[in-house]
C-alpha cells in the first residue's frame, strides 16, 4: 500500500503540510508521496492570468497515480477532491479515495459551483494578477485554530498564491463514482463549515467524523494514520 496526498488550495510544498501524518504511516511501513499542483506555482511557472490551472493540477497529480502499480489510496483536501475526481479516474491501482473537508463534483461541476458566487471572506482575489490566496492574518483562526502555534506559524510561511481559474474550470471524470471512497467530515472546520461537509459527503461511500479544524492531518495526525491503516 501508498498512500498520494493531494493538498487544497492556495498553499504549496504539499509535504509540509502531510508531514505530521505521513511519518506516522511510514513508521508503518507505509510509504507516501505529496505532488506538487502547478496552479500554485509550485511547478516552475507562475501562477496567475494565463498560468497553469486545473488542467495542469489534473496532469501531475496523475502522472504520480500512474508512476506505481502498488494498491493507492489517495487522500483529497478541500480543493484537492476536484482535483482527485478527474486525476484518480481510470486508474487500477488506486483502490479508495479518502476526502478530507472536501469537494466530490460530478462531471462538468468545478469549484465556483459548491459556493453562492461570491469569495469567503478569508480569501483575497486579485483579479488583476489573475490569483487569489488565504489572507494570512486569518489563517489560524479559520483553519488551524486547533493545531498548536508552532504548526500555525509555520503553515503562514507555506500560503501561496494561486490561479483564479481553476475555481471555474469543470472536472472532466469523477473517479469517486467508480472508487470506494470515504469522507472525514471535520467537526470544528470553519473554513468548510460542517453542515457543508455533511451535504458534500452525502456523495461518498462512508463518512466518518473526527472533532477537528480543516486540517486534522496536522492537529490529529494519529486519528488520520489510523483511518488510513484501516483503508
Amino acid at each position: 500500500m501508498r498512500v498520494v496526498f493531494v493538498h487544497g488550495a492556495c498553499v504549496r510544498d504539499g509535504s509540509w503540510w502531510w508531514h505530521r501524518t505521513a511519518e506516522l504511516l511510514q513508521e508503518r511501513g507505509v510509504p507516501s508521496v505529496a505532488p506538487a499542483l502547478p496552479s500554485c506555482g509550485e511547478a516552475g511557472r507562475s501562477a496567475g492570468a494565463g498560468g497553469p490551472g486545473l488542467s495542469e493540477d489534473v496532469a501531475a497529480v496523475r502522472q504520480v497515480l500512474q508512476d506505481s502499480d502498488k494498491p493507492t489510496v489517495v487522500v483529497a483536501h478541500s480543493y484537492g477532491g476536484i482535483v482527485t475526481a478527474e486525476a484518480a479516474a481510470g486508474i487500477g491501482s488506486v483502490r479508495h479515495l479518502l476526502l478530507v473537508s472536501s469537494y466530490l463534483p460530478e462531471i462538468g461541476q468545478s469549484l465556483s459551483d459548491f459556493g453562492d458566487g461570491t469569495p469567503a471572506p478569508f480569501l483575497d482575489v486579485d483579479p488583476d494578477a489573475g490569483t487569489f490566496g488565504v489572507r494570512p492574518e486569518l489563517l489560524a483562526d479559520t483553519f488551524l485554530q486547533d493545531c498548536a502555534p508552532e504548526i500555525q506559524a509555520q503553515a503562514a510561511d507555506h500560503l501561496a498564491r494561486q490561479s483564479v481559474q481553476v475555481t471555474a474550470q469543470p472536472v472532466k471524470a469523477a473517479a469517486w463514482q467508480q472508487v470506494p471512497s470515504t469522507y472525514l467530515v471535520c467537526a470544528q472546520d470553519r473554513g468548510t463549515p460542517p453542515r457543508l461537509q455533511h451535504e458534500f459527503a452525502r456523495r461518498a461511500g462512508n463518512i466518518v467524523e473526527l472533532d477537528a479544524g480543516h486540517h486534522p492531518f496536522l492537529s490529529q495526525p494519529a486519528a488520520v494514520r489510523d483511518l488510513l491503516v484501516s483503508l
